[in-house]
């Protein structure tokens, strides 16, 4: 699904002799003679993500600066590939051990969702890289990036349930891994009984689902790895209805399971050393007679009772069924993915995710990963007293916290907390999915959060 042009060429390719340069100006580094005349009469002082094209004395571009800001990170080079004019071009400026990121944040940076309007006519930027970088593993992780980001760009209407699976089964078939899907109410039969109930309202064509993949699984030797995402393709509120400004974007309601799938994509192409399970609860949040209701009673897989408060917090259901299966197959990690709380947003805003687990070293693994691929995540506390939140008097526990504990992100990851698998170490990422605000190099739309970090430490943990 995802259209990757080759933006990135390597150092020894025909096109690279023709390269021009971009030098990228970190703080206030003096420049000397025509360019630096040039850049003083621009007001260019290296201000971060400002572009200044420097002409030669026939007037023709001949080449770029590019400001970084006051230290360099490579991220901000995703600006650069929205604003850099058609061309071959080379960076000059990148520090040691960096060249990958920038090139990687030069393919992120050159995304264009274009599916049913045509972005542009004329030919992007191309990027010449050093000789060190592995052209075809950074345009590979740059592909299951925008595979992720044109899923939640997708409106509903065409990333339903059914093309979920469809996305599912390319990335199984392409991996070698074998693929089952529960679909209907058929998820009664298997028990999955809360992921049926939050979806049976759907018309059959939207029938919720159980997207389950399996990768690597003769090599009882190696580690179980577990990736769970959350698959709402539209979240009305249900019966909880929505107000009009909270339904707009809920086409993104599906970003774990794009997440989930993007870095089981990953996994699967780096051939980490680990086996491999996904599983992908997909259903719609739909209105309609047969809906789930407040006060309803659900049962659950793992064999605890629910009771509704809200048919809004939906998604914590699904998870549910889906966590309490992984469980089932005695992971050593598991790793789930979920656009579960508006909390999260208000206490961490759009760009920060917060990351929950009781497990310390993997907590110091992921941050650290975090940092190293300028993927940004902050750890959040599964604080246990407020787990009374979540108490009910007639059911093991309630779908919706009780007011007083506020914190809402945090007792949605405390739901969660009593399906997560009871082996290995669990974390779960209460991602946004999405840029609320467009600038070059970030479109306003879906965006990959918190997975870049997530592979990096799994191929840090379990090289291939």
């Amino acid at each position: 699904m995802s259209r990757r042009l080759p933006v990135l060429l390597s150092a020894d390719s025909e096109e690279a002799g023709v390269a021009r340069p971009v030098r990228l100006i970190v703080g206030d580094t003096a420049l000397d003679g025509r360019v630096g005349a040039w850049a003083t009469a621009n007001g260019f002082k290296g201000q971060k993500g400002r572009l200044l094209l420097c002409p030669d004395e026939a007037g023709e571009i001949a080449e770029a600066l590019f400001g970084i800001g006051k230290g360099f990170e490579s991220m901000a080079l995703r600006g650069l590939a929205d604003r850099l004019p058609g061309g071959i071009w080379r960076l000059d400026g990148v520090p040691d051990g960096q060249a990958d990121l920038a090139a990687l944040a030069f393919c992120l940076g050159s995304y264009a969702f274009d599916r049913y309007t045509k972005v542009g006519t004329e030919p992007p930027a191309r990027l010449v890289v050093a000789d060190t970088v592995d052209v075809d593993r950074v345009l590979d992780l740059a592909r299951s990036c925008d595979l992720v980001r044109e899923m939640v760009d997708t409106p509903a209407a065409d990333m339903g349930p059914l093309q979920i699976e469809t996305v599912a089964r390319e990335i199984a078939e392409e991996s070698g891994a074998t693929i089952s899907v529960i679909t209907g109410d058929a998820l009664l039969e298997a028990d999955y009984p809360a992921v049926h109930a939050v979806g049976r309202a759907a018309i059959p064509a939207r029938a919720p689902r159980v997207i389950e993949i399996h990768w690597n699984t003769d090599r009882s030797d190696l580690p179980l790895l577990a990736i769970v995402g959350k698959g709402v393709v539209f979240d009305t509120g249900g019966l909880n209805l929505k107000a009009g400004v909270g339904m707009r974007n809920m086409k993104k309601d599906m970003g774990g399971a794009a997440h989930a799938l993007g870095l089981a994509r990953q996994v699967m192409r780096a051939g980490l050393a680990v086996r491999l399970v996904v599983l992908v609860p997909a259903v719609e949040n739909a209105v309609s007679g047969d809906a789930f209701r407040p006060g309803d009673i659900l049962s659950s897989r793992k064999g605890l009772t629910i009771e509704i408060g809200n048919t809004d917090a939906e998604g914590r259901l699904i998870l549910a069924d889906a966590l309490a299966r992984a469980g089932e197959l005695e992971p050593d990690l598991t790793l789930d993915f979920a656009t579960l709380t508006g909390a999260a947003r208000i206490a961490l805003g759009p760009d920060l995710p917060p990351l929950y687990t009781d497990d310390e070293a993997l907590a110091a693994d992921m941050l650290a990963a975090s940092a190293r691929v300028e993927d940004p995540l902050w750890r959040m506390p599964l604080w246990a007293p407020y787990s009374d939140a979540l108490d009910s008097d007639i059911a093991d526990l309630r779908n919706d916290s009780a007011a007083w504990a506020q914190a809402g992100s945090v007792t949605a990851a405390l739901f969660l907390k009593h399906f997560a698998p009871g082996t290995g170490a669990w974390a779960h990422m209460d991602i946004f999915a999405w840029n609320p605000r467009g600038r070059a190099g970030w479109p306003q739309g879906g965006e990959v959060q918190a997975m870049r970090a997530a592979f990096e430490m799994l191929k840090t943990r379990y090289p291939g």
